[in-house]
């Protein structure tokens, strides 16, 4: 008994791409032609676009509140060791003043990384956003 399963004669048709391809090519060569011919008759509207100066604020930004953490430890405010309630104090009624100004953190290089996050978790608690790390850029 013979079967079919092997015919000679009926291979899987293979599709050319080539044509494909060049045409698609064709295609996109048009369009990038078409676009640049259309960019170059655009027209253009003359117009004065603001300055920086004139979108800046007149009134004057306030020096921010600088507080010192020492080698030891010791919260500093005016170079002048300070405890928890007096930086509090403090803290409060410059924030009150000046509704525009920050309360900036100078911690010393060596002292450790856990020191200095406490201390500015704790004038966090106290000033929220407009408390900051200063950065030794030297």
């Amino acid at each position: 008994m013979r079967f079919k399963s092997q015919q000679k004669g009926s291979q899987m048709p293979e599709v050319n791409l080539v044509p494909m391809m060049d045409v698609i090519l064709t295609i996109l060569t048009f369009f990038i032609i078409v676009s640049m011919t259309l960019t170059g008759q655009q027209q253009s509207v003359d117009i004065t676009l603001p300055s920086t100066d004139a979108g800046a604020s007149t009134l004057p930004v306030p020096d921010p509140l600088v507080v010192g953490l020492n080698q030891q430890g010791q919260v500093l405010l005016n170079n002048q060791p300070v405890g928890d309630a007096q930086l509090s104090q403090q803290m409060q009624t410059y924030l009150v003043q000046n509704s525009k100004g920050a309360v900036i953190l100078k911690a010393d290089r060596k002292l450790p990384y856990e020191q200095v996050v406490q201390v500015l978790g704790k004038m966090r608690d106290i000033g929220g956003d407009r408390v900051s790390l200063a950065i030794d850029q030297g």
